[in-house]
């Protein structure tokens, strides 16, 4: 069923996954989560579809989390939505190519972690700002952003919770390669439809036996990210950052 969250197109054996909020920079809300492991599973059940791209419709590719849903302590009896759409996105099976076609912030970075190729606008940055917010990383980022940048690197995303360049991101690993603006689509959905042209089930036992390298890895450093993110969520500190973000000033962590 067509979401009004997630726009999605097929072209030959790829398909497009567009995130549809512009007015709120793509970030996503809960229906957003849902819809986008929804999309995903629907992927893999496809035979038809070999390769997906990832991209943000406006100027943004993903502002990460609403905000706006932060504001409430979590009910534990009522699993969020992003943590099932991290459960489908770490058995993703098929090729996925993100076209980081703006900002990527908070989840719009660590999804691209989750991602075989990264392809980025010139103009486009990323950012990780959970200890900016009094939380912590997720998405398995505290595990996959060292594996991928290494230690440094990795600090340097996390710690620094700086804006990182599209030039800066192909240094860290982070990205693939950077393309001007207007090439970066077409350029994503190319690359798909090179590797889409490839033998479809030795395509996807390849993804799987590459998943499997790191998925006990993987589901340790989740497990860790989920309870130190209980802790965190309607702390003193991140209500402060969230209030603080919301009244448009900086946040005052002293005391």
């Amino acid at each position: 069923m067509p979401s009004p969250t997630l726009l999605v197109r097929n072209v030959g054996h790829v398909r497009c996954l567009t995130f549809n909020r512009p007015e709120r920079r793509n970030a996503l809300n809960a229906q957003g989560w849902t819809d986008l492991a929804d999309a995903l599973e629907a992927a893999m059940a496809d035979r038809s579809v070999r390769a997906v791209v990832l991209t943000g419709a406006g100027a943004a590719f993903c502002a990460g989390q609403d905000l706006s849903e932060m504001t409430a302590l979590p009910d534990p009896s009522t699993p969020h939505p992003f943590s099932h759409c991290m459960d489908v996105l770490c058995r993703f099976d098929k090729v996925l190519i993100a076209a980081v076609n703006g900002a990527g912030v908070g989840g719009g970075l660590t999804i691209l972690l989750h991602c075989d190729v990264v392809l980025m606008s010139d103009s486009a940055r990323l950012k990780a700002p959970f200890v900016q917010l009094g939380v912590v990383p997720e998405a398995g980022s505290s595990y996959l952003l060292p594996l991928i940048c290494g230690h440094r690197g990795a600090a340097e995303v996390l710690y620094g919770a700086d804006w990182v360049t599209a030039e800066r991101a192909v240094a860290l690993s982070l990205a693939t390669a950077r393309c001007a603006p207007d090439d970066l689509l077409s350029t994503a959905m190319a690359r798909a439809a090179h590797v889409a042209s490839h033998a479809p089930e030795s395509l996807r036992h390849t993804k799987r036996l590459v998943l499997a390298t790191r998925a006990a890895q993987l589901a340790a450093a989740r497990a860790r990210e989920d309870a130190a993110f209980a802790v965190r969520v309607g702390s003193p500190e991140n209500i402060e950052a969230i209030t603080a973000f919301f009244e448009r000033r900086k946040p005052n962590f002293e005391g």
